[in-house]
C-alpha cells in the first residue's frame, strides 16, 4: 500500500521527480497470458482489477496502443448516476453508482467521487411525463430517486432561469440525490495501480495489429510489440471495437461516432450539482476548478474524430443560453472530442463474441464513464467464469438478433 507523506510530495517536486516512485510497473509483454485486455481505459483496468481481486486471474496483460486513460476515459464529462428507465439498465447503472461510493478507499486512491446530485429538467409536457414515468420505475427498481417541483429546481440550481415566459419554462425535473460526479484521470489510475499491485501487466504503447484464431478459437493477438498468446481475449476499446472485431472475423452492431464538449473559463462558484437539460439538448456542471463543464448530443455521422468543431459548440451553447443566462459572456477555455460507440438500443454490449474464447465490452455509446466500475465488475466474471453473470446476462450481442432490446434512446433523450 502506497503512501506519500507533504514532505516527501515537496522533495520530489523539487527535485523534478527525479527517482519518484512508479505508481505502476511499466512491464514487457510476457509471451502469454491467461487473459488479455485490449483497451486501458477505466472499462479495461476496471476488469483487469476485479479479474485478480474477485476471481484470483493475475496472469493478465491489459495492452493500449496510446496511453493510459487517453481515450474516452479522459474525454468525457464524468457524470455519474442510475436512473435509467429499463430494469437491465437500472440494474447494471445502479451496481456501478453503488460501487463508486467507497471506491476510494477500495483502490487507496482518492478518485474525487463527488455525490452532488444528477437534476434532469422537464421543460416540455411530454418530458414532464416521460420523465416521471422514469421516477416511477426506478422506485420500483431500489433506484432512489425524487421528483423536483419547479421550485425546488430553482433552489437546487439558483442560476437557472425559471420564468414562465421562457422558450422552454421548467415544468420539474428528476432529482437524484446520489448521483454526481469523479475525476476521470483519477478512476483510471486507481485501478490500474490497484491492478499492478495484484500482478496484472499494464503495457502501454502496445498496438493490436492482428488478432490470430485457430480452429474458431483464440489463441493470441500480434502487437506493435510482438506476438502474444492467450487463453481469452477481452476487447474494452470503446468506438474501436468493430475494428478489433474485424480483425477476429467477426462484425458488431455498432457504429462509432464523435461525443464533443467543452469547459469555459473559470469562475466563481455558481452551481453545485449535474443539470441536464434534455428537451435543449446539453448538460452542465462546474468543476472544482470553476470551470463550467459543458456538452450535447453526439455527432450525426460516423467518424473517429478526437476534435472539437465550431458549429457543434455552437449549437450545444446557444441552446443552453436560454437555460442557464449566466454563460452567455463566458469565453470557452477548451474543447475536445470522443470516439463513442452506439448501439440500435443506446445500451451496452457485455458478453461473447462469435469467436471462441473473445469477449467483448462496448456499445456504452455516451454514458460509459458512470458504468466504469460495475462494466468491469460484471466483464470480469463473465471472462472468469465462460458466462455472463445476472446483471450482465441481458447485455448479450445475441438480443439484437432475437429482438431483445433494452431501449433507452427515448428514456434516456441525452444518454449521458
Amino acid at each position: 500500500m502506497k503512501r506519500y507523506s507533504v514532505f516527501a510530495l515537496a522533495r520530489n517536486a523539487m527535485s523534478y521527480h527525479q527517482g519518484w516512485e512508479r505508481a505502476w510497473r511499466a512491464p514487457e509483454p510476457k509471451s502469454e497470458y491467461d487473459v488479455v485486455i485490449v483497451g486501458a481505459g477505466g472499462h479495461g483496468l476496471a476488469t483487469a482489477y476485479y479479474l485478480a481481486k474477485n476471481h484470483g486471474v493475475r496472469n493478465v496483460a491489459v495492452i493500449e496502443k496510446g496511453w493510459l486513460g487517453g481515450g474516452n476515459t479522459g474525454r468525457n464529462t464524468t457524470i455519474i448516476r442510475s436512473n435509467y428507465l429499463q430494469d437491465e439498465s437500472a440494474a447494471l447503472y445502479e451496481l456501478s453508482r453503488g460501487l463508486f461510493e467507497d471506491l476510494s478507499q477500495k483502490l487507496n486512491f482518492n478518485i474525487m467521487f463527488s455525490p452532488r446530485g444528477v437534476l434532469m429538467l422537464a421543460q416540455t409536457e411530454h418530458e414532464k411525463r416521460a420523465l416521471k414515468r422514469t421516477l416511477h420505475a426506478t422506485r420500483l427498481n431500489g433506484v432512489h430517486t425524487e421528483w423536483a417541483e419547479p421550485s425546488k429546481v430553482k433552489s437546487l440550481c439558483p442560476i437557472i432561469n425559471d420564468s414562465a415566459d421562457a422558450r422552454f419554462p421548467i415544468l420539474g425535473g428528476l432529482w437524484q440525490p446520489r448521483g454526481g460526479t469523479a475525476r476521470h484521470d483519477a478512476v483510471a489510475w486507481g485501478f490500474a495501480r490497484a491492478a499492478d499491485d495484484l500482478g496484472v501487466d499494464v503495457i502501454q504503447n502496445c498496438a493490436v495489429e492482428g488478432v490470430d484464431v485457430q480452429g474458431g478459437r483464440v489463441v493470441g493477438v500480434q502487437t506493435s510489440k510482438g506476438a502474444i498468446r492467450c487463453k481469452k481475449l477481452g476487447i474494452v476499446v470503446a468506438g474501436h471495437s468493430s475494428v478489433l472485431a474485424d480483425m477476429a472475423g467477426f462484425r458488431m452492431p455498432i457504429e462509432s461516432v464523435a461525443l464533443q464538449a467543452l469547459v469555459s473559463e473559470p469562475i466563481k462558484p455558481c452551481m453545485d450539482i449535474v443539470v441536464m437539460a434534455n428537451t435543449v439538448h446539453g448538460y452542465m456542471s462546474q468543476s472544482d476548478k470553476g470551470e463550467l463543464v459543458i456538452g450535447g448530443g453526439a455527432d450525426g455521422f460516423n467518424n473517429y474524430s478526437q476534435r472539437g468543431s465550431f458549429h457543434h459548440v455552437e449549437e450545444t451553447v446557444t441552446a443552453l443560453v436560454e437555460t442557464f443566462p449566466i454563460i452567455s459572456r463566458l469565453k470557452m477555455l477548451r474543447q475536445w472530442g470522443g470516439v463513442v460507440d452506439m448501439t440500435g438500443d443506446r445500451s451496452p454490449i457485455i458478453g461473447k463474441a462469435p469467436v471462441e474464447g473473445i469477449f467483448v465490452n462496448c456499445g456504452w455509446g455516451t454514458g460509459g464513464f458512470k458504468a466504469t466500475p460495475g462494466s468491469g465488475h460484471c466483464f470480469a466474471a463473465t471472462i472468469a467464469q465462460g458466462e455472463p453473470d445476472d446483471v450482465a446476462a441481458p447485455f448479450s450481442m445475441g438480443r439484437f438478433a432475437e429482438g431483445r432490446m433494452i431501449d433507452e434512446s427515448v428514456a434516456a433523450a441525452v444518454a449521458h
